[in-house]
C-alpha cells in the first residue's frame, strides 16, 4: 500500500491545476495523482481546440465566469513563466442576421460588465479580421486566444515531479473507496492508496467517483459528442483566427464555429449529440451498460423532449458531411464539402439534473476528506489554475491541511 497525504483523482488539466496549487502554497503536503490512462490529459483535455475563452458567455457572479476570467489571465502568466506557446489572437461573434442582433447585443452588455476588451463592429471591419466571413454585425472580443492544453497539462506534471515531492500513478482505475480512520482508502484491481484528503475530477467519471465515496450524487454525467472536422492546408486561409455564431440562448451549446489552433490547423465544429457511452469517441463504441443508463434517467427524457428539434439537427450535421459544410457556409461561404476532412471528436462531461435542466454552472462540493468537482465541462481548461485556487482555498477552510 502506498501512504501519502493527499490524493488526486483524475490527471487532466483540472485535476492537475489543482495539485500545483497545492504544491506551491503547501511545499511539504505530499501528492499523489492517479489516473485510469496511462498519461495525462487524455480526455476531455486532450480532446479540445485549444481556446483561451473569454468569459464573455458566462452571466456575472457565476462560477463560470468569476473562474474564467481569472483563470485565463492566470493561463496566461503560466505560459509566459514557463515557455508555453499561446496566441491573444481574438475572436469574432457573428450575427448573420436581423433575428440574431438582439442576443448579440446582451453579449455586448455582458462583455462589458466583465472589463473586456471588446467591440460592436460592422461588415466592414469583420472583412479587414476575417475577409471571408459574412454577416451583418459583430462582436470583436479582442482578448481570446489560443494555446495547447496538453502541453500546458504536461508542464504542470513535470513542475510536480521535479519536486520529488509528489508521484503520478498511471493505469490506476478507480474500483473501491472506503473511509478509514486516518483519511480514505483508494483501490485499483492491483494497488491501494492510503490518503488524508482527496479530490475528485474525474470528468466523465465524476458521478461515479463521488458515489463510491458513499454519497448519492443529484445529477449524472451525459456525455456529449463533439465532432470536427479540420479545413484541408490549402483552404485554412478562409480562417485568421477565431469564428463563432451567436449562440442559440435556447440550446446550451454554442454552435459550430472555426478555430485556429495554435499548431496552424483550423478546426470546424462541433456539434453536438448524445456519445453512446461516457468514451464513446464515434458512432462505432458503443458502451451499452453506460448508454441505457443515459436512455433511462428521467432528467435526460425531459431534456431530449424540450431540444428535440436542435437535437435532430445535430443528428444530422453528424450524419450528413453536406449538413455539417452548410452550417460553417452561413458564416464563410466559401467553404466546400471537399475542404473538410474528418478531426478527432471530443467529449463534454455534462451534468443533468432529474428535471432535465443541464447544470449550467461549475460545481464543487465539499465532503470532508473528499473535495467533488461534480461539474466542470468548458471553460474549465481556460479556468483550471484559477478553479485550482478554489479547490485550495475549499481544501484550506475544510482543515485538511493541518
Amino acid at each position: 500500500m502506498i501512504e501519502n497525504k493527499g490524493l488526486i483523482a483524475g490527471a487532466g488539466i483540472v485535476g492537475l491545476a489543482c495539485a500545483y496549487r497545492i504544491h506551491k502554497a503547501y511545499p511539504n503536503v505530499s501528492l499523489t495523482i492517479v489516473d485510469k490512462e496511462n498519461e495525462v490529459a487524455q480526455h476531455q483535455t486532450g480532446h479540445n481546440s485549444g481556446v483561451l475563452h473569454s468569459g464573455i458567455y458566462y452571466p456575472p457572479n457565476s462560477q463560470k465566469a468569476e473562474n474564467c476570467l481569472n483563470g485565463k489571465k492566470a493561463m496566461e502568466d503560466f505560459c509566459e513563466k514557463e515557455g508555453i506557446s499561446f496566441d491573444k489572437c481574438g475572436k469574432v461573434i457573428v450575427a448573420k442576421n436581423e433575428s440574431e442582433l438582439s442576443q448579440l447585443n446582451k453579449l455586448l452588455e455582458r462583455g462589458q460588465s466583465h472589463g473586456l476588451d471588446i467591440q460592436l463592429i460592422g461588415p466592414e471591419r469583420l472583412k479587414e479580421l476575417e475577409p471571408h466571413v459574412t454577416g451583418i454585425k459583430a462582436l470583436h472580443v479582442k482578448s481570446a486566444g489560443i494555446v495547447d492544453y496538453k502541453e500546458v497539462s504536461q508542464r504542470l506534471l513535470n513542475i510536480l515531479l521535479e519536486s520529488n515531492r509528489h508521484q503520478f500513478i498511471p493505469n490506476f482505475k478507480i474500483e473501491h473507496l472506503e473511509t478509514t480512520q486516518n483519511g480514505i482508502k483508494v483501490s485499483s484491481q492491483n494497488q491501494s492508496i492510503q490518503a488524508k484528503w482527496a479530490i475528485n475530477s474525474t470528468g466523465l467519471y465524476s458521478d461515479k467517483t463521488y458515489r463510491l465515496s458513499g454519497h448519492e450524487p443529484h445529477y449524472k454525467i451525459i456525455p456529449f459528442r463533439g465532432e470536427y472536422y479540420k479545413l484541408k492546408e490549402e483552404r485554412k486561409h478562409l480562417c485568421k483566427n477565431l469564428i463563432y455564431p451567436v449562440p442559440d440562448p435556447s440550446f446550451p451549446f454554442l454552435g459550430v464555429h472555426l478555430t485556429r489552433m495554435i499548431s496552424g490547423e483550423v478546426e470546424c465544429g462541433p456539434n453536438a449529440v448524445l456519445a453512446l457511452g461516457r468514451e464513446g469517441y464515434d458512432w462505432g463504441k458503443i458502451n451499452f451498460p453506460e448508454l441505457f443508463e443515459c436512455l433511462t434517467y428521467s432528467g435526460f427524457h425531459k431534456l431530449a423532449k424540450k431540444h428535440f428539434r436542435a437535437g435532430l439537427e445535430e443528428m444530422k450535421r453528424s450524419f450528413f458531411k453536406s449538413a455539417f459544410t452548410h452550417s460553417l457556409q452561413e458564416l464563410v461561404p466559401e467553404i466546400e464539402e471537399h475542404d473538410l476532412v474528418k478531426a478527432p471528436a471530443g467529449i463534454r462531461a455534462q451534468a443533468l439534473e432529474p428535471t432535465g435542466k443541464l447544470m449550467d454552472d461549475f460545481h464543487f462540493v465539499d465532503a470532508k476528506p473528499w473535495l467533488h468537482l461534480c461539474n466542470v465541462p468548458s471553460p474549465a481548461a481556460t479556468s483550471s489554475l484559477n478553479i485550482g485556487k478554489v479547490a485550495l482555498d475549499r481544501l484550506t477552510n475544510m482543515g485538511v491541511f493541518h
